[in-house]
């Protein structure tokens, strides 16, 4: 999963001042992980060590309460940290895609991704296309996982969640603006994934197109891990930016999990 950390640390400086090239220094001392990553390791403490995952995402947002949560997410936190209620709201954001790379790598049946992504989603998102947008990110890493091909992955999900995928990072560039939710920016992040050439290209296209950068980053980053592995000295740096907690849960989860 630390290719969706990496993809939120890279992206954080340029949510809300996007930059529409590829040329960006990837690492920004002014960068730092957002809620992205924090709701990502939640899912992966979730699948290490079980429970509900409500609990986990709670528990995290009150620990790092500084990160750039939605509104409905912050209202959710209000209310289970002081109400203990885990009510869902009905949300199609794309909080529920950023955080489930976890899910991708813990499970190797497709029923079993789609299971787990809609578990890791409807706590909070369970509009259908809040679901939807978990699942078909998990699915992109699974089959990236499996070895399969960029066609296989695109036709899959075009056909499993009737994502139009037939399009490329350049030719939306110039008027692709914000998009928060599942179905205007999960297509946009696999996509990136399916035009780029290695890790660090995948990354540096989510971003560049503007938009939700690090979450944009965050998706595309899970699927491109998968599919290329990530570069050592990408990793180490990115390291360099956790702190001791969210390391240990990475070590431990790729430890049970496996990384490329």
């Amino acid at each position: 999963m630390i290719g969706s950390i990496i993809g939120d640390i890279t992206g954080s400086i340029y949510e809300f001042s996007n930059i529409k090239t590829k040329d960006f220094e990837l690492f920004s001392p002014d960068g730092g992980f957002t809620d992205d990553s924090v709701l990502t390791f939640a899912t992966a403490d979730w699948l290490l060590h079980g429970g509900n995952v409500a609990h986990y995402y709670s528990r995290y947002g009150q620990n790092y309460p500084m990160c750039g949560y939605g509104c409905g997410f912050k209202d959710w936190l209000v209310r289970s940290s002081r109400q203990g209620i885990y009510e869902p709201y009905n949300s199609c954001g794309n909080g529920s895609a950023m955080r489930v790379s976890p899910v991708g790598w813990a499970f190797k049946t497709k029923a079993d991704i789609l299971e787990w992504a809609r578990k890791s989603a409807e706590c909070t998102h369970n509009h259908p296309e809040g679901i939807k947008g978990a699942q078909a990110t998990a699915l992109c890493i699974l089959m990236a996982r499996q070895g399969k091909s960029k066609e296989e992955i695109r036709q899959e999900i075009e056909q499993e969640f009737q994502y139009d995928l037939h399009f490329t990072c350049d030719e939306i560039r110039p008027t692709y603006g914000w998009g928060a939710t599942c179905q205007d920016s999960v297509p946009q992040a696999i996509v990136a994934f399916l035009d780029g050439t290695d890790f660090e290209d995948c990354i540096r296209n989510a971003i560049s197109i503007g938009g939700d950068s690090d979450t944009l980053a965050c998706i595309t980053g899970g699927i491109a891990e998968a599919f290329y592995g990530v570069p050592a000295s990408i990793r180490d740096t990115a390291m360099l930016y956790l702190d001791a907690d969210m390391r240990r849960i990475l070590v431990e989860f790729e430890n049970r999990f496996g990384s490329k």
